[in-house]
């Protein structure tokens, strides 16, 4: 024998052989259709009997297999169908020989036949026969199982006899040497007569009858006969028939152990009449042991009719246990014979599904171990692959899941052996497949993503290896590039760094004809092979989803920029709306995105490869709302650090968009990662809202932009930052010009300003503008550009820390003088001048010639300070102002939904000291009504200047230069002023009140003087400011008395020292009037008037009784003066000589007069200039 039958199992030992085949052409279609209906009858109840048959069908059986028909029953076909095609009944005398030729190949132990004819009709077909059936077509044969069914009762009647013949011989019959093939050369020549031969005989007609019992449903007598033939033949030693004995006996017990069969065949066999309760209770009883014969029961011929009582006697069946020792030893017996190799392997085969189904695996795996070794004749390759299959399923059987996988592997190799003319690719490539569990492979990418790695990697390396040049030897080059890309993404930890570049050289190639794509991959035989995204070319360790700049980002809202934003409810606030939105918050990032912006997502990757990794068409994978992508290509250096990627798409819809991962180009394979199937990802959220479209503005300026990034404390980020360098006092023009670059008009604008916060105060407008001009240009289209100018006006205080200049004299006229404080720290740099130290007396300030009438004129000019005077200190940096500017626009769709931009210019601006006033004095001037305000004024700056205040002459001063300038001032009726806002409860204390009150009376003082100052060489220009400068002192002598006093002399009024004109003895009419200005009643008051004559030596004559006489009394009397009220007394004078005469009007000092502050009483003198009368 020499082709196994590796599908064997114990239960076959049980089943009559029954082989189908055509006769003549008939199509495989036709054949198998009739095949599996013939195939589905296998088992049927003997009539009148408990006793079940079991029928084995092939297709195929080799004939020289047929000859071992009398070692083992189950090996000998006993029964024939042949299916033929006969259309013409010319045809079927041919047929029918056919039919005949073929029963002859099984002849000698055929014990019945069939024929099935389709298609022939007529005369022939109703003829009636037993062998021969015929049917119209194959569509109507209704009763092919039923025949069946008939046939296999001949087939038991036939077997019955046999058994009963063999079973019931005469004792003087001589029993026949049973033989297998290779036997009957052996025994030619032998002592028919000695008692050896005729044990010999009688063991093995024992053994055979004890087969043919199995077949027949007989499985108690079966194990009698076994048990009986075991001890002939071990008494004679014919191991191979003892093997056999050996084997039947397994088989009948496995039979009796295990009803559902070895093989794995669905359903439990039926076993009916030989099987009794009780035995069946003690099957698997580990003690049962063989059987002790009685040798009453057997005769000189060796066997008795009568096997009834061996029956009840005898515990027949083998244990569990007991079974795998008698394989062992009936396979060692086999292995004594080189011609039963074939014996063997299949009684290896049988007993590895036994112990399969025991668990007992690694006695299993012994059996199959010496499976592999047992030698056969030259086997072709189709054999060497069906052998190497069924050990690798016997493995699977048996949980050797690896050994399985190397003998599929083995397989596979052999479909393409070099001696095969037309390997099989297709079919290596499916063993190859069938592999991948045994090795813990997957198909599946995402298997190997999580946790540790699992199985031999070199092994798996080179499975996959195999895959690829398999599927490419089939000509699927898209199978190729799939598992070369499965090996690189999972095997990358293990791949050396020469094997890297060679996979990826090798992936590169193969792409270049086929790309890589995610599509899944259908195999004929419907398995899919998933895409394989290659999510380790590059790693990503990060991924952030990037806020928009701070000048595009959106805000909603609150009603600044305008009243027709779609709200969904009336209220403000509502609790309920904010709770409800509360977890829909929680998993979305709390920025938003704007449609048709550029949003951006930030990776964190490396590249692990030891060459420069090159990523193209890299761009992002998102959900939700209409998003484009704009991909990108990089270039990451050979095992690179953390690498930041910035990949940008532009949503073109609005609503909650999920960035889901991204996709790459790497090798010419196309990949989509997900987030969700990257191990070790660290991510702060992938969900962000879109909002609706909003214009773009690209702010430009006149300035510089400034290398200083303010950082304003509320943590707002500044879109850009100018810078300007200006004096202080100095007002700079800022043109801003806003382009619309978007897609939206823009349609509201909002400019707000913020200061920054600052040691210094600052004095008036930092920053003005007016938004008229800009906003008749809306709405501002896109593409088009708006200019906006802002003024930038730096005032801070003029005043100087430390007194620079020597005290100069104000010869006791000066009211007020002190040094002031300097917010710049400006210390005068020594200069060596050649003007003299001491000013000649004629320069004094205080010399009251120097004093001159009119505006704006010096009082004196001092010289240079000498440097001994002076500390030498280095120059001080200027003060620093910085501001935000904000622009709020809205615009388009994001305006109807209520989000607006805010566009932020940072102003950095540098402030140089241009002028100080370091002393500031009065002088009371000739009218009671006006002053001078003396100002020392000092230039800070390196360069001339000049200094002019309301427009009159021009003061220069060179570098670091002091001078005092005079200005004559109308005083101020400071009780006058509107009421400030603050004064109304915004002030918590009377000290506070008191200091805006002085804040308002210092503006309106700087407002009135008007003081500018010039630097020609820089064409700069500027103003200079006395806020802050003037105490309470110099306010009060600023400011008009709450009693006003006028002297008219003849109706003229006296003031400003002109001197009124008379003639000498003409009565000269004196009039004083009060205008009460303060919000009290004052009064009466009682007045003395004294004339007197001012030689101007210094000496006054105020004895004038002879030269000056008052027509009535000297004194006037004014009544009481109610608040805003009015008075005056009247008078007259009688001038008896020519002359300069001056009059004193002095309070007479009463309890009235005692209680109001003497500035109250602040009258003007009175010049009256007496003249002869001409004839």
């Amino acid at each position: 024998m020499s082709v196994p039958d590796y599908m064997q199992c114990a239960e076959d030992h049980q089943t009559l052989l029954v082989v189908v085949q055509p006769v003549g052409i008939v199509s495989e279609e036709n054949f198998f259709r009739i095949y599996r209906r013939i195939s589905s009858v296998s088992q049927i109840s003997v009539r009148d009997s408990q006793r079940v048959l079991y029928i084995r069908y092939r297709h195929h059986y080799p004939p020289e297999n047929n000859e071992w028909g009398e070692f083992q029953t189950h090996r000998k076909v006993v029964g024939l169908i042949t299916i033929t095609d006969c259309f013409s009944p010319r045809d079927w005398p041919q047929t029918f020989e056919k039919f005949h030729v073929q029963k002859e190949i099984y002849g000698a132990t055929l014990y019945d036949s069939r024929l099935f004819v389709f298609g022939l009709q007529g005369e022939v077909a109703e003829q009636p026969r037993t062998d021969v059936a015929f049917y119209p077509n194959y569509d109507d044969c209704d009763t092919v199982e039923k025949r069946i069914e008939d046939f296999i009762e001949s087939l038991f009647i036939v077997l019955e006899s046999k058994r009963l013949d063999r079973a019931t011989d005469k004792s003087g019959d001589k029993i026949p040497l049973l033989c297998v093939p290779f036997e009957k050369k052996d025994f030619v020549g032998l002592d028919t007569d000695s008692r050896h031969y005729k044990k010999r005989c009688q063991g093995r007609m024992r053994k055979h009858v004890g087969d043919l019992c199995l077949q027949a449903g007989m499985l108690q007598d079966s194990l009698v006969h076994y048990h009986m033939s075991v001890e002939l033949l071990r008494s004679v030693n014919d191991f191979l028939w003892l093997g056999a004995a050996l084997e039947g006996l397994c088989s009948a017990s496995v039979i009796y152990h295990y009803p559902g069969g070895t093989g794995g065949k669905n359903g439990a066999r039926r076993f009916q009449g030989s099987l009794f309760p009780a035995e069946a209770a003690n099957r698997h009883r580990p003690g049962a042991q063989e059987v002790l014969i009685d040798p009453g029961a057997l005769t000189t011929n060796g066997i008795n009719p009568d096997t009834s009582a061996e029956i009840g006697r005898a515990k027949n069946c083998l244990s569990p246990e007991d079974i795998i020792e008698k394989y062992k030893e009936a396979i060692s017996y086999y292995s004594k014979y080189k011609n039963a190799g074939v014996i063997e392997l299949e009684a290896c085969v049988k007993a590895v599904r036994v112990l399969a189904i025991q668990k007992r695996s690694m006695e299993a795996s012994e059996f199959l171990q010496n499976a592999v070794y047992i030698n056969l004749r030259q086997l072709s390759e189709e054999e060497k692959i069906q052998r190497y299959s069924i050990l690798s399923e016997l493995y699977e059987l048996i949980g050797f899941h690896r050994k399985s996988a190397f003998f599929k592997r083995v397989a596979a190799m052999q479909c393409v052996a070099p001696s095969i003319a037309e390997p099989g690719w297709r079919a290596c490539y499916k063993l190859l497949l069938e592999t991948l569990p045994g090795y813990s492979l997957s198909l599946d990418p995402k298997d190997f993503s999580k946790g540790t790695h699992r199985g031999w990697a070199a092994v798996q390396m080179r499975l996959l290896h195999e895959l690829v040049y398999a599927s490419r030897r089939m000509g699927n080059p898209a199978l190729s590039v799939r598992h070369l890309s499965f090996l690189l993404q999972t095997m990358l930890d293990f791949l050396s760094d020469q094997e890297k570049k060679d996979v990826t050289q090798s992936l590169e190639n193969y792409t270049s004809k086929c790309p890589g794509t995610m599509e899944l991959l259908t195999l004929p035989d419907g398995l899919t092979l998933p895409p394989v995204p290659f999510t380790k070319l590059p790693i990503v360790r990060h991924v952030k989803l990037l806020n928009l700049p701070a000048s595009l980002r959106p805000q909603k809202m609150k009603s600044l920029l305008g009243q027709n934003m779609s709200t969904k409810s009336p209220f403000i606030y509502s609790p309920i709306i904010a709770h409800s939105r509360g977890e829909e918050r929680s998993k979305k990032i709390d920025f938003q995105w704007v449609q048709g912006d550029v949003c951006e997502v930030q990776l964190m990757v490396y590249n692990p490869m030891p060459f420069e990794l090159r990523v193209e068409n890299m761009g992002l994978l998102t959900s939700g709302v209409e998003f484009e992508s704009l991909p990108a290509a990089l270039s990451l250096p050979a095992e690179s650090g953390l690498y930041p990627v910035t990949l940008v798409g532009v949503p073109r819809t609005t609503g909650t968009i999920t960035v889901n991962g991204y996709h790459t180009t790497v090798f010419g394979v196309f990949s989509d990662c997900l987030l969700d199937n990257l191990p070790g990802i660290k991510s702060s959220g992938s969900t962000v809202e879109v909002v609706p479209a909003l214009p773009r503005l690209q702010m430009s300026t006149s300035l510089p932009r400034s290398a200083h990034s303010l950082q304003p404390s509320s943590g707002d980020e500044i879109s850009s930052n100018v810078s300007v360098q200006l004096y202080n006092g100095e007002t700079q023009q800022l043109i801003i010009k806003l382009e619309n670059v978007g897609m939206e008009p823009l349609e509201k604008l909002e400019v707000t300003s913020k200061i920054l916060t600052t040691k210094e105060k600052l004095y008036g407008d930092f920053l003005s503008w007016k938004l008229e001009e800009i906003l008749a240009q809306f709405p501002l289209q896109p593409g088009k550009i708006a200019t906006f100018t802002m003024n930038i006006k730096v005032k801070l205080d003029f005043s100087c820390q430390e007194n620079l200049l020597q005290d100069l004299s104000d010869d006791g006229i000066s009211v007020s003088g002190f040094p002031l404080s300097s917010p710049f720290r400006q210390v005068v740099r020594s200069r060596v001048d050649s003007k003299p130290t001491n000013p000649p007396e004629s320069s004094k300030v205080g010399d009251a010639s120097h004093v001159k009438d009119g505006i704006g004129s010096h009082v004196a000019r001092s010289g240079f300070i000498p440097g001994s005077h002076l500390p030498h200190h280095q120059r001080d940096l200027g003060d620093t102002l910085e501001a935000i500017l904000n622009f709020k626009y809205s615009g388009g769709p994001g305006h109807v939904e209520g989000y607006y931009r805010n566009l932020s210019l940072g102003l950095h601006v540098e402030v140089e000291p241009s002028v100080f006033f370091t002393r500031v004095s009065t002088l009371p001037a000739t009218s009671t009504r006006q002053c001078h305000l003396l100002l020392d004024v000092f230039n800070s700056t390196e360069h001339e200047l000049t200094i002019s205040a309301q427009g009159n002459e021009e003061l220069i001063l060179h570098a670091s230069e002091c001078q005092r300038m005079a200005i004559q001032v109308d005083k101020f009726n400071f009780e006058s002023f509107p009421e400030s806002p603050g004064e109304k409860g915004q002030f918590a204390n009377s000290k506070q009140l008191e200091e805006e009150r002085q804040e308002a009376r210092g503006l309106e003082i700087s407002s009135k003087l008007d003081i500018h100052w010039k630097i020609p060489s820089l064409r700069r220009r500027g103003e200079a400011s006395v806020e802050g400068l003037l105490n309470q002192l110099v306010l009060e002598h600023l400011q008009l008395a709450p009693l006003q006093w006028d002297v008219l002399v003849d109706g003229q009024l006296c003031d400003c020292g002109a001197a009124a004109s008379c003639r000498v003895g003409d009565p000269v009419r004196l009039e004083v009037r009060l205008t009460n200005r303060s919000p009290r009643s004052v009064g009466p008051f009682a007045l003395t008037v004294v004339p007197f004559q001012d030689h101007q030596n210094g000496v006054h004559n105020d004895d004038l009784r002879h030269a000056v006489s008052f027509v009535g009394s000297s004194t006037f009397y004014l009544q009481a003066v109610q608040p805003a009220g009015e008075s005056a007394c009247l008078g007259a004078l009688l001038f008896l000589y020519a002359g300069d005469f001056f009059l004193n009007i002095r309070f007479h000092e009463d309890s009235v007069s005692k209680d109001l502050p003497p500035s109250w009483f602040c009258l003007p003198s009175v010049h009256v200039c007496a003249q002869e009368v001409q004839a």
